[in-house]
């Protein structure tokens, strides 16, 4: 289910964003980014609409997916 990030508190959102920019296996490539830069990127992409944050009912996280991934399901 695709949560509307703009509706949620600005703290819950960046609880969110900061432990999904802190789950194992988010890479950002060879170069390395503070927790603040990393959530910072997310939030770009969510606002220029190229992430979407995403609710999973199966495993109770939020996950932020590219919008194009959604749109082809």
């Amino acid at each position: 289910m695709i949560v509307p990030w703009q509706e949620l508190d600005p703290d819950t959102l960046d609880n969110l964003l900061a432990e999904f920019v802190s789950r194992d296996g988010t890479d950002y490539g060879e170069q390395e980014y503070s927790q603040a830069e990393k959530i910072a990127q997310v939030r770009s992409a969510l606002v220029r609409g190229e992430a979407v944050l995403m609710f999973s009912e199966l495993s109770g996280l939020c996950n932020v997916v590219p919008a194009d991934q959604v749109r082809d399901q």
